[in-house]
């Protein structure tokens, strides 16, 4: 059997793409309960409750978001980790886009397949020390 590699990518990316547009439900729809995210905040646990209440109620909204470098793996059929670079533009709640800051991120994601559907069970960002690079 073939692995989906194409289809993880682009469920990935149609998650960043739910939170561009602010559509909380179709993020929701994507993500199995409870999900974990690790990030420079720490390391916490959700439920779709709880992401709706930090989708909508944030002090961070994401404007803009370009994924390079994106690799899948699965350990098993049934679930894939997708590591990635990200550029994302950040914008505090209620400015516009020319408030937005740009941040440069390596992420991954975690998906498990239940039944026919993908649900992302863990997300992890860690930012990019750009004063290493060359």
């Amino acid at each position: 059997m073939s692995m989906p590699s194409k289809t993880l990518i682009d469920l990935e990316t149609k998650f960043w793409e739910s939170m561009v547009n602010q559509d909380t439900e179709a993020a929701v729809a994507m993500l199995n309960e409870p999900a974990v995210m690790v990030s420079a905040n720490g390391a916490f646990k959700f439920d779709h409750a709880g992401y709706r209440q930090m989708a909508d109620q944030g002090t961070q909204v994401l404007t803009s978001f370009e994924l390079s470098d994106m690799e899948v793996v699965f350990p098993n059929e049934n679930t894939a980790i997708l590591t990635y670079h990200v550029k994302q533009g950040m914008a505090p709640r209620g400015k516009g886009k020319g408030e937005s800051a740009e941040q440069e991120m390596n992420d991954s994601s975690t998906w498990v397949r239940n039944g026919q559907r993908w649900q992302c069970v863990m997300h992890t960002e860690t930012p990019v020390d750009t004063t290493t690079m060359h």
